[in-house]
């Protein structure tokens, strides 16, 4: 079975906050109430640079993903 790029998540623990899941690599949940990103993966010095050019590729995808979501439910 293969995974969707994004899901959407929520917790009852934070009730008032919506995450984004990336489930590919580099994988990260985005909390989409303040932009707020933790990494699920460890980054060597060389992945960093090459993480910096692309994580705000992959944020701008999970917030289009998360407003398309959002837009369809209503």
């Amino acid at each position: 079975m293969e995974l969707p790029k994004f899901l959407i998540a929520d917790n009852s623990g934070s009730p008032d906050e919506l995450f984004i899941v990336h489930t590919e690599y580099p994988r990260f949940i985005l909390n989409a109430s303040n932009d707020e990103v933790h990494w699920m993966e460890e980054f060597d010095k060389d992945d960093e640079a090459q993480l910096k050019s692309e994580s705000h590729f992959l944020i701008e995808a999970a917030f289009k993903f998360y407003d398309d979501e959002i837009e369809s439910f209503e």
